[in-house]
């Protein structure tokens, strides 16, 4: 069988050189879970919510299996590849240049655009308590401190998204577990099967609303990107498994929950669905508390998604891909110019915020899906060609091995990739943006690899 090509990684590693390896796994894991549990699950849940009723309980199973089997892929190779350029490195090694920087520059642009919808819901939520300042304010404030968090040194950066994520980590378990002594207590009538049954939008609900549940679980892959910081390559079997572990019991928790105790008619995107429980449950200073929480959340997925926005175009500075200026370090050891490049996101929210704050949030998450579950795709093909090259001695000697194997991630790929051209083809404006984005990006590509002068592969 053909060997992976190690030239080509040694290459890439040694055009990463500079990043300060100093990310434990804890840190690791909470910078994936930070980026994950934000605006998808506490805000977009409800959106979830509407449209597959109770039974978007199956949404997010098929949402979880589907991400485990991305979650083993990308631990398996970056557990032999550790790099910045994560999925990207893994597409350009494993399939070809083409899909390489595809899958980079699409999550690039997806990742730093859905900033904006961090910032966006954090205003709403401030609104919660000062509903006469205006929403600008917010993400003009919020965005400056997470400026300066991601401008000092990746183990700062590190400790700081540790703590903000354990704060909504921690307060969401308790939620689960106060939500379901609630239900087994008798306190509040289980809502699972009152408004029209279990499948009231019909059995096909339920898979409509997977696209909203993955979404939710995006922020998985981002653990990918932080292995070209780990303290140790040793680390990141442990934290692959650990984020998605994770993950999915606190989702699988919290929307079991949400569902059993909140009418799902009378979810809203407005407001966080977990605020409604707790004032639904008659406990006002608790709803408050939770308000923080969430406030919390989306932020630490926006400074989450900054890192990973600024690393990857960090990698594309450094490999001919972007700029070589993206490619320069601060002595923090942080790319401040790709850093600010990476926050258009934030300009994006203010324009959006002012034009149509009502329904910005639903904008941007369509925007930003595209190239999120694209890179999911890429990633699964990449370990299926990854996987294909090794003999059975080799696949024995992984530093991690995927319990799923070459056969779950050929699932995870057609599942995936149909999750893509639902999303697509849903709606004429997701058509043509889609072919938009994607035409653009392959123009860019043509130029790039022009003025590289690299070789076809």
């Amino acid at each position: 069988m053909r060997q992976p090509p190690t030239s080509e990684l040694a290459s890439e590693q040694a055009h990463e050189q500079g990043l300060h390896h100093q990310l434990t796994v804890g840190q690791m894991t909470m910078v994936a879970v930070g980026g994950s549990i934000g605006t998808g699950l506490l805000l977009g849940s409800a959106a979830a919510l509407e449209m597959a009723g109770p039974s978007v309980i199956l949404s997010y199973v098929v949402a979880a299996f589907i991400t485990y089997t991305v979650s083993m892929a990308l631990g398996e190779l970056s557990s032999m590849h550790p790099a910045a350029g994560s999925f990207g490195l893994y597409g350009e090694l494993y399939l070809n240049q083409y899909l390489g920087f595809l899958c980079r520059a699409a999550y690039w642009a997806a990742i730093a655009f859905s900033i904006g919808a961090e910032l966006t819901a954090s205003a709403a939520y401030m609104a919660y308590w000062l509903p006469a300042v205006r929403g600008e304010v917010w993400v003009i404030l919020f965005s400056a401190v997470l400026l300066l968090v991601n401008l000092r040194s990746v183990h700062a950066f590190g400790r700081f998204e540790f703590w903000f994520s354990m704060i909504k980590f921690s307060t969401i378990v308790a939620f689960i577990l106060a939500g379901a002594a609630l239900l087994l207590g008798g306190r509040v009538a289980p809502q699972y099967t009152v408004h029209g049954g279990f499948l009231p939008k019909g059995p096909i609900a339920p898979l409509l609303a997977v696209f909203w549940a993955i979404y939710a679980f995006g922020g998985v892959e981002m653990l990918a990107v932080t292995t070209g910081e780990s303290r140790s390559s040793k680390d990141i079997p442990r934290a692959a498994r650990l984020t998605f572990f994770l993950l999915a019991g606190v989702y699988l928790g919290a929307i079991a929950v949400l569902v059993g105790v909140m009418p799902w008619n009378h979810a809203g995107v407005s407001e966080s669905p977990f605020v409604s429980v707790l004032r639904l449950a008659k406990v006002p200073a608790a709803a408050y508390f939770m308000n923080f929480v969430v406030l919390t959340a989306a932020l630490s997925g926006a400074n989450a998604k900054l890192y990973v926005a600024s690393r990857l175009l960090f990698s594309m500075g450094r490999t001919g891909w972007a700029p070589a200026r993206l490619g320069k370090l601060n002595h923090s050891g942080s790319p401040r110019l790709a850093l600010l490049v990476s926050s258009y996101g934030i300009v994006t929210a203010l324009i959006i915020e002012n034009w149509a704050p009502k329904q910005a949030f639903l904008y941007i998450m369509g925007a930003a899906f595209s190239g999120l579950i694209f890179s999911w795709v890429v990633s699964l093909a990449a370990h299926v060609s990854f996987r294909w090259r090794l003999t059975a001695q080799q696949v024995a000697a992984l530093p991690m091995r995927s319990p799923l194997g070459m056969w779950g991630s050929m699932i995870g790929f057609v599942l995936a990739s149909a999750t893509v051209l639902h999303t697509l083809f849903s709606t004429r404006i997701n058509e043509i943006g889609g072919f938009v984005f994607f035409a653009a990006l392959t123009v860019s590509y043509f130029l790039l690899k022009r003025r590289r002068g690299s070789p076809s592969q």
